[in-house]
């Protein structure tokens, strides 16, 4: 009797180890056909839930992706594939509800979105559960995020209103950066700062010599203090961002080099990491001489 349960508990596992990687696969291919189809410039997606939901009405059934910064609702197509999704459901634009008589047998749940009802069914009570509050998480962050980008918005332009110049900046590329441990490749972007001011790549994948090309600008409070830091990031969709790699240059080291000549361009090392390296280019301008 005892290696009748043994086997049966080994065959269980067995079984329970297949379902899980099944899961992930499909996961991870949801998130490829996301980033092939769904273009939102600027957001660092991270993703939250996923399941099968349908409209209330016709029954027609989609699948929904809930991510940190939107909700996208697709059409589910076979054999595996997704279609006809609708734009993404940004969530500081959106309140989500019970209906008026939630111990009804349906797992119904709204979703209301500027002049828009979403009317949904989960597939069990406890799914509706689920995603009623994790959007509702999800929603109340995006929105204090958002508060303090705003914040952080006005403190540069009142840092602009006395300051001494600018530092124009473009971030040209990575070169040989650290590879990621599971596929040898990596998805890079970086994080510009200077003081509270902040700047963020887009995201590239799947490179070790990402191509940035991208421009920001920070306003200068002392010529002889700021310091410009880039720190290199992998972005990752089920955990924290990896660290690949951060270089710091003194903004008066800045004003050395670039004398008279114009716009510079430098390669800069990055360190805390085996190999990368980051190529800027930079324009110190100042509004009058301090």
């Amino acid at each position: 009797m005892a290696a009748v349960l043994i086997i049966v508990f080994i065959t269980c596992a067995k079984q329970i180890q297949v379902n899980e990687g099944v899961r992930e696969k499909e996961n991870s291919d949801r998130l490829e056909w996301i980033q092939a189809h769904v273009q939102c410039e600027g957001l660092s997606w991270k993703f939250l839930h996923s399941g099968k939901l349908f409209k209330a009405k016709s029954s027609k059934e989609l699948y929904g992706f809930l991510f940190n910064d939107f909700l996208l609702l697709t059409q589910v197509t076979k054999p595996l594939g997704w279609s006809g999704s609708d734009k993404p459901i940004f969530l500081n634009e959106v309140l989500v509800k019970l209906p008026t008589d939630p111990s009804g047998d349906e797992p119904l749940f709204h979703i209301s979105h500027i002049d828009r009802v979403y009317t949904l069914r989960a597939e069990s009570i406890n799914e509706r559960t689920a995603w009623v509050q994790k959007i509702k998480a999800a929603s109340e962050l995006f929105i204090e995020t958002e508060k303090k980008k705003r914040e952080k918005a006005y403190l540069v332009r009142s840092q602009r209103a006395t300051g001494i110049g600018r530092l124009m900046v473009n971030i040209v590329e990575g070169i040989e950066l650290k590879p990621c441990r599971s596929h040898g490749k990596s998805n890079p972007y970086c994080e510009v700062t200077m003081g509270s001011q902040c700047h963020i790549t887009k995201t590239l994948q799947d490179t070790l010599n990402p191509k940035w090309n991208s421009n920001c600008q920070f306003f200068i409070k002392d010529l002889e203090q700021d310091v410009l830091c880039v720190t290199v990031f992998e972005r990752d969709q089920f955990s924290p961002d990896d660290f690949l790699g951060r270089t710091e240059i003194r903004l008066a080291e800045i004003k050395k080099d670039q004398g008279s000549k114009g716009p510079i361009t430098k390669r800069l090392l990055l360190h805390e990491v085996p190999t990368g390296e980051i190529v800027v280019r930079l324009d110190l301008q100042l509004f009058e001489e301090p």
